[in-house]
């Protein structure tokens, strides 16, 4: 069968460093509160209607950021359709899961749990934990925890593209950056990193 995700675009812009540091936070940190084999962001592109990695932590993290699949597809287009968490405890079982993309990307779990990046009422994406500790995904707190977690995600990704000042890149003094380091910082104080 033909892979299902497009490598990304060569001539698209590289991601605000800031924003590319945020979403790599939130997927390291997603993935150690849940215990996961991995954990990545992939956020919606309306124009193509298509889901992008943008940041992956654990198991594929060298070679997914960037890639495409139609958004329609797998369960983390349900999630980005409908707005609505989702675990999912044997992905054997389950009729969302589109195997095909997940063997495209070169690992196949057998467990998951996705939640939308909405803000306000707009889907920005979708954070997915893949293969998470059976004790992470026991009940209707873990999953209120991940949807949490991703609201706050969302939040700060909806701040950073909108309000943040657009100084050179990598400048060391960068208010912005500075303000965003102490915002990670004081979350993963109050997750107990």
């Amino acid at each position: 069968m033909a892979q299902t995700i497009a490598p990304a675009v060569s001539a698209a812009p590289r991601p605000d460093p800031a924003v590319a540091e945020l979403l790599q936070s939130v997927v390291d940190t997603a993935r150690a509160i849940f215990g996961a084999q991995a954990s990545s962001i992939m956020l919606l592109d309306t124009t193509a209607d298509e889901l992008i990695f943008e940041a992956v932590s654990g198991q594929g993290q060298e070679f997914l950021v960037g890639r495409r699949f139609p958004a329609g597809r797998g369960i983390a287009g349900w999630v980005a359709a409908s707005g609505e968490p989702m675990v999912v405890d044997d992905l054997h079982d389950s009729a969302s899961f589109d195997r095909d993309i997940a063997e495209s990307t070169g690992y196949v779990p057998n467990a998951l749990m996705a939640a939308p990046l909405i803000r306000r009422d707009r889907v920005l994406g979708v954070l997915e934990v893949l293969d998470p500790s059976p004790q992470a995904r026991s009940g209707l707190p873990e999953l209120d925890l991940l949807g949490l977690f991703a609201r706050q995600a969302a939040v700060a990704l909806h701040v950073l593209t909108t309000y943040a000042p657009r100084p050179a890149p990598d400048t060391p003094d960068d208010p912005s950056r500075t303000e965003l380091l102490r915002l990670l910082s004081e979350a993963r104080r109050l997750l107990g990193e």
